[in-house]
């Protein structure tokens, strides 16, 4: 195999178009797919591209909190030691075999490369054992295409993309040709999300507790700033750096300080996302709005997509939001800016 390089000439571009032709499987199509870019060991068979028969993950959290974060070498070696057992219980669930598989999937970026590398060549092997089809796929991709698991969502939609390494608004105008309206020219909200955990001392991962403790105090306590950029674009940086002044200006000892800072953050993050989507979808016309990505498990941003009015919002299931394979699965069936050559290499940023 070729040395590693970064691979961007799929990945969505801003202001860019990207096509390509659906490849036809028949009927019943049963893919699986492989998901490894971080700190999930993930597999799944998914049915049509809509109906999970089995959805396998090994979670690497209580091994990285010890150190703050995801470690990358650590995480490579986990997902060599998960890589089997999760694809054998994985058809063990579905009481399928190999041969019954349509095609094979596996998550080609981006992400971490030593941890993309381990499902990706595991992908690809049985693939070729197995002589079937292979489909690489890009991780965003895949997050906004959980929203077709179980439901009946077709394009065109403005989907909101919040993860821990981008924040994205997107026109998907139809399965294979989606346009980047806008992104985060720093922190991603995930990022953001991260950063103010640790400036509050919250342990690895800290956006969920944040989000928890938010629900307990006042969103009205402290008037956190809303960066000026282009229409559809994200700042959070200068909000980081707001949060850290206000944390050295108060007793971070006290419980509803605390809570009220974290209320605070939230709603200052929420409202700015929720006004961006409500801009793409006056543009836009559509009346179809989705959320994806790892921090679309956050309450209060749930909450306000869900209360705009006159459009039908669609969100994944809590287990759909952060890493999985059945969304990278429905992601191949749909063939949204797949890499269909088996020699395609994984890339670490998009």
């Amino acid at each position: 195999m070729s040395s590693l390089y970064y691979n961007n000439t799929m990945n969505m571009t801003k202001n860019t178009l990207f096509t390509h032709t659906p490849v036809e499987f028949g009927k019943d199509t049963y893919i699986m797919a492989i998901e490894s870019s971080c700190d999930e060991t993930a597999c799944a068979i998914v049915k049509n591209g809509r109906e999970v028969i089995s959805n396998v993950v090994a979670s690497q959290i209580k091994t990285h909190a010890q150190f703050g974060g995801v470690i990358p070498e650590i995480a490579a070696r986990e997902h060599l030691e998960a890589i089997n057992p999760v694809i054998s219980e994985a058809f063990k669930q579905a009481n399928l075999k190999p041969d019954d598989i349509t095609a094979f999937a596996g998550t080609v970026g981006p992400g971490l490369v030593g941890c993309l590398l381990v499902g990706l060549n595991a992908a690809k092997t049985l693939a070729l054992v197995y002589d079937k089809p292979f489909i690489g796929i890009n991780h965003l991709n895949a997050h906004i295409c959980a929203n077709y698991i179980d439901t009946e969502l077709k394009p065109p939609f403005i989907a909101l993309l919040v993860s821990g390494g981008h924040t994205q608004i997107i026109d998907v105008k139809s399965y294979d040709e989606q346009t980047i309206l806008g992104e985060t020219i720093d922190d991603a909200v995930g990022e953001a999300y991260d950063k103010v955990a640790r400036l509050i001392g919250l342990p690895y991962p800290g956006g969920p507790l944040l989000d928890k403790l938010a629900q307990q105090g006042n969103p009205n306590a402290y008037k956190l700033p809303d960066a000026k950029v282009g229409d559809f674009d994200f700042s959070f940086s200068g909000l980081k750096t707001a949060v850290l002044r206000l944390v050295k200006s108060v007793d971070i000892n006290d419980e509803q300080v605390v809570k009220d800072v974290c209320a605070s953050f939230q709603e200052c993050v929420s409202s700015t996302l929720i006004k961006k989507v409500k801009k793409a979808l006056e543009v836009s016309g559509y009346k179809q709005v989705v959320i994806a990505g790892g921090v679309a498990a956050n309450s209060e941003i749930r909450k306000k997509i869900f209360e705009l009015e006159g459009f039908k919002v669609f969100a994944p299931p809590m287990k759909y939001c952060t890493d999985n394979a059945a969304m990278v699965a429905s992601c191949a069936y749909f063939n949204t800016n797949t890499y269909n050559d088996i020699d395609v290499e994984v890339f670490s940023r998009a």
